[in-house]
This record gives C-alpha cells, structure tokens and sequence, in this order.
C-alpha cells in the first residue's frame, strides 16, 4: 500500500511526512489554489525538498489540448525534475497527451477518472498510475466501490504495470474500501488523515497504559527513566 498526501500546504506536509510512511504527494490546480497565489515553483520544489527524491511528487497540468498539455509537461519538468508524474486527465485529448508522454519515457498519472472506461484507456495507453475520484463519483450515483474493483481486475488481467491511486475522499469508510477493493494507492487529505487518527479510543488506550504503569512504576516514570 502507497500513501500519499493529497495537499500543497507546506506546513501539513512537513507535519505528515514526520508521522506517516509518505510514498509521495499530488497536487493540483484546485489544491494549489488553496495556499493562495504562491510562487509555483518554488512551492513545488519546496514540497521536493521536504519528501525529497526518493517519494513521488504529482504536479497536474492546465492545458486542455494536447500541445498544450505537453507544453506544460516539458516546463513542469524542466523547472522542477525530471522525476515528477505528470498529472494528465483522461479526456479525448488527455489519452493523447498520456500516450506521446509515455513514449518520451516519463511518469504519467491518468487522473479526473470517473468511469471504468476512462480507467482501461488510461492502463491501455500505459499510464503509471490511474486515479479515480471517489467521493466525486459516488455524488454522481456511480458505484465507486464496484469501479476501482473492476479496474484493479483489469489491470491483473491485463498483466499491466499500472497502479490505481484512488483519490477524491471525503472519510476514512471511503478511503479503507478503495484499499480493500485493489486500489495499490490513495491520495488523501490532510483531514480525513486527521479523522482516522483523531478517535477518542486511541488517546483513552494511551492514558489507560499511561496510568497502569505509572500506578506500579510512579507518576511521570517511563521505561527509559528505570535505567537512571
């Protein structure tokens, strides 16, 4: 399983790559809008220098046609890294983008997926990974469930080398039955990774051990302060 941090927010960053084994982070135009009218560049290599090369930074291009797309492409790379996955939609002119893009050698995430037919085309056309928007689709009355399951049977089939990294969630429920339904990745929000680390059980664990031990061993010892 990959974790990534769906976010442009330096400090939220900063702060989950200190706790959670991050695989990576994505961004795009409608995240990035969020931090205001930053220095896009230098924001993203922020964020690079933070995750550093080893994890996957996605970074969404704006274009809507295909020369466009790869216009944007090139200067995402050249201004960032080479390493970056290029956010591409899978749109009619997207899939153009994806398959010229793939053929350069470069890592492609097929996103805005919607329909299990987008998500063949995209692992047809060889994107790197594939990422269904969740919540998005279940507002729209589509079984999101039954859809990355499907596609996580294609890509077997298909003995593809594609990924699905689900995205677009708006809860923990979401986020667990796209794992348990093949997806290899999420992407998810700094607050729904708040909300599964927010549960009253866990803090009242904590405090219960706390208390035993500290009944037996006195108030304020920890494991570290026998030796002294």
């Amino acid at each position: 399983m990959e974790i990534l941090l769906d976010t442009a927010n330096i400090e939220a960053i900063r702060k989950y790559e200190a706790i959670l084994p991050l695989a990576g982070v994505t961004t795009n135009p409608s995240i990035v809008k969020k931090e205001g009218k930053v220095d896009f560049f230098s924001h993203m290599n922020t964020i690079r220098e933070i995750i550093g090369q080893e994890r996957m930074l996605h970074v969404q291009v704006v274009a809507e046609d295909k020369a466009g797309m790869l216009k944007d492409a090139e200067t995402i790379l050249d201004q960032i890294d080479r390493e970056v996955y290029l956010k591409i939609p899978a749109s009619e002119e997207g899939l153009k983008a994806i398959k010229a893009l793939k053929k350069a050698g470069l890592n492609v995430t097929a996103t805005a997926i919607y329909t299990k037919m987008q998500a063949y085309l995209a692992i047809a056309a060889g994107a790197d990974y594939i990422a269904p928007y969740f919540n998005r689709m279940e507002n729209l009355n589509i079984d999101a469930t039954k859809a990355v399951a499907a596609m996580a049977n294609e890509i077997e089939y298909s003995n593809s080398k594609t990924k699905i990294v689900a995205a677009s969630f708006k809860n923990v429920g979401q986020v667990t039955t796209a794992l348990e339904q093949g997806a290899q990745a999420v992407t998810v929000a700094p607050d729904v990774i708040a909300q599964a680390l927010a549960m009253p059980s866990i803090d009242q664990a904590v405090d219960d051990f706390t208390k035993d031990w500290e009944s037996v061993f006195g108030e304020g010892s920890t494991i570290a302060s026998l030796q002294g």
